[in-house]
């Protein structure tokens, strides 16, 4: 009886212990998420804003651009440093500080009263997030063993991506209508707020290990990308010919050479080369950074379409991506459940082609495309696509990783995903403002540009296919990069 008591008191202790251990790790994910969602809401918050933030500060057509680019280039091209970082100091740490500093930048961008304010206070807030974007996935890694759980929070992770950037186009459309731009950022206060406080009790702190910080690779990459991406939108009002333009594409060209060099010479890399030594990996990163640049231009230019040429109010527009939102919401809640049916790879490229499929219906817009069949549907077809698409590409993008490079992979990421985001926005964008004529009538003007837009948006979906298809899908793809 002694015998049997004990075993029954050791299998409830065990017991309580899993429990325990459940909760801990449910906590950890909550904190996660949540925090991984600010950062991400406020890449699309501002979206459904834009014209209002356009008449309120006067911006320009084509600088109105850099309302998402100046927080997204400050964001991907520090993100590497921010890895780097978190494994040195601490990632619980830097996990805090970012929290810190993208809320305080918040606050500053909520009280804006000029361009360049505006645009200063989303540097710094694009620095924030830089600092706390690693963290998160780091952590996830770091709390949740190899193996379904895993899979399960991943899958999660991924689906915020997706879902935060479509929630954040109906919240920015409701907020924007109903009070005032401002009050999109306004929000992430008490939610910084809270994380901070919550963040010590729940996630650990790392091991401190002492390296280095690579600050030539920080700046090369940052500077590199921030100068394509200027020459790319100055060449849209003043032509590729311009020397500013060609002097903007040469630096760039020339920094990002340097960040290569510098990543292959140094000795503690922000970005390890050796990343890119699996095929699934190289895939992931190279699909993730065009189906990025196609999606931001949906968003930026849907949304102009939807008040510029439809007449919608901010609360009309933000609530007309509904459809994909909802659609991106109940796909991406199932992608472990869709992963181990047909395997993350076939998961991602079937997500992406149906992504494909609506974005090539989209641009077939025109000025009195009817909203139901003309942007409704196809927006369906894209929250289908996009909610399968994104938690198997950071499962592939993480895949294989040494323990010693979760930090840097996650960092990679991200990386894609933010440099993704303001590059092809800046391609677009330029797209955007040399296409029409000019002896179309204003709103026809504006819709026809806003569909050769969207039609190169197909083009970047279509090359992500072929990449995911060649690397990740076809057989074979387990050999390694030599």
């Amino acid at each position: 009886m002694a015998n049997e008591y004990g075993i029954n008191d050791i299998e409830a202790s065990q017991a309580d212990a899993s429990v325990r251990t459940r909760s801990y790790q449910k906590a950890v994910l909550a904190i996660i998420l949540i925090s991984y969602l600010m950062i991400v809401l406020d890449i699309s918050i501002v979206i459904t804003a834009l014209p209002e933030i356009q008449a309120d500060l006067g911006f320009s057509d084509t600088g109105l651009s850099w309302v998402q680019s100046a927080y997204t280039l400050a964001f991907g091209g520090l993100l590497l440093l921010g890895a780097r970082v978190g494994d040195i100091l601490g990632r619980r740490r830097m996990f805090i500080a970012g929290i810190a500093l993208f809320t305080a930048a918040s606050l500053a961008i909520g009280l804006a009263q000029s361009v360049s304010w505006l645009i200063g206070s989303r540097v710094l807030q694009g620095i924030g997030a830089a600092i706390l974007a690693p963290s998160t996935l780091a952590q996830l890694t770091a709390n949740f063993p190899e193996g379904e759980e895993r899979t399960r929070a991943v899958a999660y992770y991924g689906a915020v991506a997706g879902i935060g950037a479509s929630l954040g186009l109906v919240l920015g459309g409701i907020l924007t209508d109903w009070l005032s731009w401002r009050v999109g950022f306004f929000i992430n206060l008490p939610i910084g707020i809270a994380m901070m406080l919550a963040t010590p009790r729940y996630l650990a702190e790392t091991e401190h290990r002492p390296g280095r910080f690579d600050l030539a690779g920080a700046m090369g990459s940052t500077l590199g990308m921030t100068a394509l991406v200027y020459g790319i939108v100055h060449s849209a009002s003043a032509g590729w010919g311009d020397s500013v333009t060609v002097a903007a594409l040469a630096a760039g060209m020339l920094l990002l050479g340097f960040f290569v060099l510098n990543e292959w010479r140094a000795e503690q890399p922000i970005m390890p080369l050796r990343l890119f030594a699996s095929r699934d990996r190289v895939g992931a990163y190279a699909a993730r950074f065009l189906f990025l640049g196609a999606m931001m231009g949906f968003w930026f230019f849907i949304t102009q379409f939807l008040q510029s040429v439809r007449n919608y109010n901010p609360l009309e527009a933000g609530l007309a991506f509904l459809p994909m939102t909802i659609t991106n919401f109940v796909i991406a809640i199932n992608v472990p459940k869709f992963t181990r049916r047909f395997g993350n790879a076939r998961l991602l490229a079937g997500g992406l082609l149906v992504t494909l499929i609506g974005m090539a219906w989209l641009s077939r817009l025109s000025a009195d495309t009817s909203y139901l069949i003309g942007i409704a549907l196809p927006m369906v077809l894209i929250g289908i696509g996009q909610g399968a698409s994104l938690g198997p590409l950071t499962a592939a993008g993480i895949a294989g990783v040494d323990p010693k490079d979760a930090g840097a992979a996650s960092g990679l990421v991200n990386v894609t995903h933010q440099l993704g985001g303001s590059m092809g926005l800046s391609i677009l964008v330029t797209i955007f403002a040399a296409a029409g004529s000019a002896t179309m009538g204003e709103q026809d003007l504006l819709a026809h540009r806003i569909s050769f837009a969207l039609a190169a948006g197909t083009a970047m979906l279509t090359l992500a296919f072929i990449f995911v298809w060649l690397l990740i899908v076809r057989p074979g793809r387990v050999r390694p990069l030599k």
